[in-house]
């Protein structure tokens, strides 16, 4: 398998803030990764970086056979799916959820003058009825619940058939109903053969979807530890990640984690 992201001693710095330090991964085609860490450990700048949205301090970063520094970052970032926050704050309130999703093969967030292919709008609409959200091409993407523009998002970062997929805390601000269901889409999603490498980033451990095969634990810009799932989220592991000693378990693929009584 290639390497879809290969990132050697990575830092970022800021003024006088380090967000990331000395930090290198490898994301192999075919591999599903989660990121965990508390608030501040790094994961959305790391995740910035691999989406070509943001260039290190230094380091390189390799991303789909290119460097960060040496290539047209326009011509990469299709290439690349994203459902972030950031990027759901671009979308026009009033832009209707077909538009959402078929904008991502011109790479904006509205639709204006452009002309889409029949084909584009087709592979939209598919996209949305895989998600679920078939039935709400027409309505405001302002107007969805936070569930649904979360599903709208995922279809619009898969429009271009990306060879990566970013998703940053996607169960963010779901009830438990919503988290539910988006898990087990994402864990349908990474168990099709036709998916791209995947990275989610969260700082909840019950997010993660079963089938996801890598992990990666950040603390203060840098990484605990990195591995497949089972090696890397253990007591030890996740209790120096979040600094608090905890207790781990494992039920029918899903982890949970809770604080370790004295």
């Amino acid at each position: 398998m290639g390497d879809v992201l290969e990132l050697a001693s990575v830092r970022v710095v800021r003024g006088n803030k380090t967000l990331l330090n000395d930090l290198s991964w490898q994301v192999k085609e075919g591999e599903r990764w989660v990121i965990l860490g508390p608030n501040g450990a790094g994961k959305t700048t790391l995740l910035q970086i691999a989406g070509a949205r943001l260039h290190p301090t230094s380091g390189v970063a390799g991303i789909l056979d290119e460097v960060l520094g040496a290539v047209d970052v326009f011509e990469l970032r299709p290439r690349i799916g994203l459902a972030s926050a950031a990027l759901a704050n671009q979308i026009p309130e009033h832009e209707k959820v077909l538009n959402v999703v078929v904008t991502a093969a011109y790479g904006v967030t509205g639709r204006w003058r452009e002309q889409y292919e029949r084909d584009d709008e087709r592979r939209a609409f598919a996209l949305l009825d895989a998600w679920g959200m078939s039935t709400f091409l027409n309505r405001p993407f302002a107007s969805l619940s936070e569930g649904e523009r979360k599903r709208v998002q995922i279809a619009r970062a898969l429009m271009t058939d990306p060879e990566l997929l970013l998703l940053d805390e996607p169960a963010a601000g779901l009830d438990l109903a919503g988290r539910e269901d988006l898990v087990q889409r994402l864990s349908d999603l990474a168990a099709s053969d036709a998916a791209p490498a995947i990275v989610l980033v969260t700082h909840h451990l019950e997010e993660v979807p079963p089938g996801f095969t890598h992990a990666l634990l950040m603390r203060d810009g840098g990484v605990v530890a990195q591995g497949p799932v089972d090696q890397v989220l253990t007591e030890e592991n996740l209790s120096t990640t979040f600094g608090l000693p905890l207790s781990l378990s494992k039920q029918n693929g899903r982890f949970s984690a809770i604080a370790r009584r004295a």
